[in-house]
């Protein structure tokens, strides 16, 4: 049968954004930062305002142009590796051994200016940095850390932290994966989900059951091991460019030098997780700043009916409604470090900072969403992939409600996460 010749009328590629949308210009270009209204940079150190600003330069100019691209197909840039080597910026607060030693305000800055431009980076940098790296510095021998830390502070090897398990997520402290003392090491059975960039990391801190103590102890696992297997998760709709994975461990032999001596119950966890939690806190902050940045472009650039949204009553409510929360979000993230740095932070304030931030941070990012209108639903404009990312970190690192307990329980003493035992007759 004959076939009629398609009209070049069909199957052309897309138009580039800017030449259909010719009157507002989209993220990769990135707006300037308007979004810190009460002058952060008062409260900063010259040494957290110079890092602040040479990760912001680089977000921007080296980061922004490519992310919408890796986003839409889930895929992780390896070329932005190096752009954040040359930052050094992992290891965060680590002393020595080729970390920054930075104070952990200077690192939470830092976080957030990744997040403001890309909030999967974020998260790929505190996985490999505030949870493995830092697990090894505060939870690892010093032969550990010499031989880990230097390479995975200049990003020359990579790593995941591997607590979440498929059965247990918000109630971590059951894990099911064991570890069984063998001579010479440990041999690890079980499985992990959740595992951000677990399917390239060449080393896996791991958290299993000891068989004998029935404890929680700490191992690092490398990525060659027998047994050993991560697999990516698909179909995710937030956080699409950070690669995480299902691991499955099959009778996986740790040698003993690879056990970390600092991990002997789940307790020893929270040491890592304070300041994990702190640096998760900013990252809904990043987020927010971003999209508002975003917003107060486009509304000067778009016009209808004649004007400027910008120039419309409800749009400029709007825009104050966000800015408010992003200025209140930024004190209460200071004031966590600063508690931290004090040394009075406790587990209430820091799941307090966590938990609201990200409240007024999914806000913020849906007043956005509405000011952007149909546009609010592309990549292009950062907007709808900020709404998408900012989904899991309102999950991850403890759920909003989860957090709201743990703060619940430090101010009544009252623990209210296990229900109540089921009784066999009706009080009644």
């Amino acid at each position: 049968m004959h076939k009629e010749a398609k009209s070049s009328y069909f199957d052309m590629p897309a138009l580039d954004v800017s030449v259909a949308f010719p009157q507002a210009t989209p993220a990769s270009n990135f707006p300037p930062c308007t979004s810190d209204y009460y002058q952060l940079a008062d409260l900063l150190t010259p040494e957290e305002q110079a890092v602040r600003m040479k990760v912001r330069e680089c977000m921007e100019k080296e980061v922004a142009p490519i992310m919408a691209k890796y986003w839409e197909k889930a895929e992780f840039p390896f070329e932005v590796i190096p752009k954040f080597a040359a930052l050094h910026i992992a290891g965060g607060t680590i002393k020595g051994y080729g970390c920054p030693g930075s104070s952990i305000t200077g690192s939470a800055v830092a976080a957030a200016e990744v997040a403001r431009v890309d909030a999967s980076c974020s998260t790929f940098i505190l996985v490999h940095s505030s949870l493995a790296m830092l697990t090894i510095g505060l939870c690892g021998s010093e032969m550990q850390k010499q031989k880990y830390l230097p390479s995975l502070a200049e990003l020359d090897t990579i790593a995941c932290w591997g607590l979440t398990e498929p059965d247990y997520g918000s109630d971590a402290s059951g894990l099911g994966t064991t570890a069984r003392k063998v001579e010479g090491g440990w041999i690890l059975e079980g499985q992990k989900r959740w595992i951000g960039n677990s399917t390239f990391a060449n080393i896996l801190v791991i958290f299993a059951r000891n068989t004998s103590t029935n404890q929680i102890n700490g191992f690092i696992v490398k990525k060659d091991a027998p047994g050993l297997q991560a697999t990516k998760m698909e179909n995710k709709i937030g956080l699409r460019i950070v690669q995480n994975g299902d691991i499955l461990l099959k009778k996986v032999f740790v040698p003993d030098e690879d056990r970390l001596p600092g991990v002997n119950s789940f307790q020893d966890t929270n040491k890592v997780l304070a300041v994990s939690r702190v640096m998760v806190a900013w990252q809904p902050i990043g987020i927010a700043m971003g999209v508002y940045d975003m917003c107060h472009r486009y509304l000067k650039e778009r016009k209808q009916f004649g004007a400027p949204l910008a120039a419309f009553q409800i749009n400029q409510q709007k825009l104050v409604q966000m800015l408010s929360n992003i200025q209140a979000m930024i004190l209460v993230g200071w004031r966590l470090c600063k508690l931290y740095e004090s040394g009075k932070m406790t587990p209430g304030h820091a799941s307090l900072g966590k938990s609201w931030n990200t409240l007024r941070a999914r806000e913020t990012v849906a007043l956005g969403r509405e000011l952007l209108g149909g546009n609010g639903i592309l990549s292009d404009f950062h907007v709808a992939k900020a709404f998408c990312d900012l989904e899991p970190i309102y999950t991850f690192e403890g759920t909003y409600d989860i957090n709201t307990l743990v703060t619940g329980r430090e101010i009544t003493g009252l623990a209210s996460f296990k229900p109540a035992p089921s009784r066999q007759k009706s009080r009644l």
